[in-house]
């Protein structure tokens, strides 16, 4: 049997190779797209990780630092500590706030914590430099990718912080870089104001704000205990929202990462409907060049079964060509991002599928000129 496919893609092999490399591009983006959505999943789930608890007990009818403002009062972890069930209890504060740096600014994410608590967010495996915090004031942890060095100096509010170690892969749930400071230090950022402020706050009536505020309590549970009786407990009798581990991821994925998420798919999904109609496009124009060989070839009596086999053969190996060089240019850029971007095996081989798929369709249009190509064409010239 004649190859017709084989023979004219040697016959037109450069073109067809830029061609594949073109629509490689763009699926090579639909892969990036994926990747970052599935590094939101995983960067949403990297201080909870590291974090480890059991429980989460956030201001009454909210959701949670993450997904909205919660206030409760720093005293509460020892009403925690004391209840049944419960082994250990801290607070935590989270606020975005601005490092200085090289007449620049850093955004990231602070998590403050009791330094002499029994719970430590800062993983020990993440620590690529230095030590986690030993006092309440003025020192910070921070991540690599701040471009900070250990011992450096930060100015941050009012006073001077120094660099006491650094992590690798630290980030929250919005991809800003993690650091690190006592409970004492982030409750004096988020919570005290400047002389200004206060004085302005008197001369309004407005006197001794409270600043003794967290933003949640976390507590481990006891071995034995069942934690969703536990939360329950909390929930009747110290009138607080409480959330479970598996609770706070689902909240973290359905408020925080759900739109990015619906986005990222409408995007990906736009972007496979232009390679399609792409690949429709190179498809029907070179099936234009070669109408009067295909005029000729039904002239001499072959089936237009064996030239639509050509077109859709031709159409399948751009459409795998384009896919392998998509993997090759998403493999190469995807590190330069400045979010996490985490290539799956998975979602290569369901975007292999779509662009089979794709593909196919997208011979139709050539297969349609075929059908209706006139054999007298080739006598006319």
């Amino acid at each position: 049997m004649i190859h017709l496919a084989k023979e004219d893609i040697r016959h037109t092999l450069g073109k067809f190779l830029v061609t594949a490399m073109g629509v490689g591009m763009l699926l090579g983006i639909v892969l990036i797209m994926m990747g970052v959505y599935r590094g939101m999943l995983v960067d949403a789930e990297v201080l909870l990780d590291d974090l480890d608890v059991d429980l989460w007990v956030v201001q009454e009818e909210t959701l949670g630092p993450f997904a909205e403002a919660s206030r409760v009062h720093n005293d509460l972890q020892y009403t925690i500590e004391a209840l049944p069930g419960i082994d250990s209890s801290s607070v935590v504060t989270f606020q975005n706030i601005q490092l200085p740096k090289n007449n620049g600014k850093v955004r990231v994410f602070a998590v403050g914590y009791d330094v002499y608590g029994p719970i430590c967010p800062i993983n020990r495996a993440r620590l690529v430099a230095g030590r986690p915090l030993k006092t309440d004031h003025y020192e910070i942890v921070v991540t690599d990718k701040t471009g900070f060095a250990l011992h450096d100096t930060i100015r941050i509010g009012r006073h001077d912080y120094r660099v006491v170690g650094i992590t690798h892969g630290s980030v929250a749930s919005g991809g800003d870089l993690l650091v690190y400071i006592s409970i004492r230090d982030a409750q004096e950022l988020q919570f005290s104001y400047s002389n200004k402020r206060i004085q302005t706050d008197r001369a309004r009536g407005i006197i001794n704000r409270d600043t003794h505020m967290v933003n949640a309590v976390v507590a481990t549970v006891l071995p034995g205990y069942d934690v969703e009786e536990v939360a329950a407990n909390i929930r009747t009798w110290q009138h607080k929202s409480v959330y479970t581990r598996e609770q706070q991821k689902a909240v973290l994925t359905r408020y925080v990462v759900e739109k990015a998420s619906k986005q990222i798919g409408l995007f990906t999904a736009i972007l496979v409907i232009v390679a399609t109609i792409i690949i429709s496009l190179i498809i029907y124009t070179m099936t234009l060049e070669k109408m009067k060989e295909i005029s000729i070839m039904k002239l001499m009596g072959l089936p237009n079964s064996m030239i639509v086999r050509m077109i859709v053969e031709e159409t399948l190996w751009l459409g795998i060509l384009a896919f392998v060089f998509g993997n090759l240019f998403s493999h190469l850029i995807y590190s330069r991002f400045p979010k996490r971007v985490v290539l799956e095996i998975p979602d290569a081989w369901m975007l292999f599928g779509v662009v089979v798929v794709a593909s196919i369709a997208a011979s139709f249009v050539g297969v349609k000129k075929v059908i209706n190509a006139d054999p007298a064409a080739a006598i006319g010239g």
